[in-house]
């Protein structure tokens, strides 16, 4: 059973009207996260096709269709524009899923940065996060967040910027896109391309609303998580998926779903490494040990 819940003004997607209630079809078969901007999410076709070969969709006579809503981030900034994920892609990663949860450049996250109001220059890198939190009766909330926002990544916990925008290039401290923007320092040139995308999933039973409902609950993570968030210039977006029969209180279901997605998407930043000259926040920190021992 799947919910979504869609808070950004530019998001890139397939099938999402079977996770709205008042639809035929009640259940997906599965969630693809996919970088390469709308090309991106021709992928969708190879997780059809290998759901398909196992007899797994919805019944439509004497075949099955695979239902598989998917989103997209904008990726084609960095490093090679012709680089986008295909069907061939995709059936390879069902095929070598497993139950490790990757998580950093890796995946959909693979090109996505962070803070880029100053230009992808003096952007951050950003990643693919995982985050688990138990309840009672054996219930579970997870979530799986591709982080690849306009705004920063903040710790909720201590208010600090975790990653984010630069003043310049070679600066290894942050310039609080929040407070830039409102002193008119905004660069005319961040555009349309970011986005954060969420799965959460939890094995508690839900209905399509209650899915929905959870989803929603769910964005409060981003908004704590990521400064500014569900701007113009982002697709933010979360499923929301119930593949159990664990009784539990949606309020709490909701609760831990905005917890576990604040920390899916720091856990994203964090475990990020540097790629196409974008540097991650481990590599600032190091530079900047690196400078404060010089000293």
């Amino acid at each position: 059973m799947c919910g979504v819940d869609i808070r950004g003004s530019a998001p890139g997607t397939r099938e999402l009207t079977v996770c709205l209630p008042g639809h035929l079809v009640e259940q997906v078969h599965a969630i693809l996260l996919t970088g390469g901007s709308t090309f991106g999410l021709e992928a969708a076709g190879g997780v059809m096709q290998y759901l398909e070969s196992r007899g797994v969709g919805f019944a439509a006579g004497k075949i099955r269709i695979p239902i598989v809503p998917a989103a997209v981030v904008f990726d084609l900034a960095i490093g090679s524009a012709r680089a986008r994920p295909n069907p061939g892609m995709a059936r390879w990663a069902c095929q070598n899923a497993s139950a490790e949860i990757a998580e950093g450049s890796v995946g959909a996250g693979t090109g996505a940065t962070v803070g880029k109001l100053f230009g992808m220059s003096n952007a951050t890198k950003g990643g693919v996060g995982f985050a688990s939190q138990s309840l009672v009766r054996s219930a579970v909330v997870q979530a799986l967040a591709v982080v690849n926002a306009f705004g920063d990544v903040v710790d909720p916990a201590s208010s600090h910027i975790v990653a984010g925008a630069r003043a310049t290039a070679e600066a290894f401290e942050f310039a609080g896109t929040s407070e830039q923007m409102f002193q008119g320092r905004a660069h005319k040139g961040f555009g349309v391309t970011n986005t954060t995308l969420v799965v959460v999933m939890t094995n508690a039973l839900l209905d399509k609303l209650q899915a929905t409902k959870v989803a929603q609950m769910a964005q409060d993570g981003l908004a704590r998580a990521v400064q500014p968030v569900h701007t113009q210039f982002d697709g933010d977006l979360v499923f929301a998926l119930s593949v159990g029969q664990k009784r539990a209180d949606l309020n709490t279901l909701g609760t831990a779903a905005a917890e576990v997605t604040a920390r899916a998407i720091l856990r994203a930043v964090k475990t990020a490494k540097s790629l196409g000259g974008v540097p991650s926040c481990r590599e600032l920190e190091v530079r900047k040990s690196k400078l404060e021992i010089g000293k």
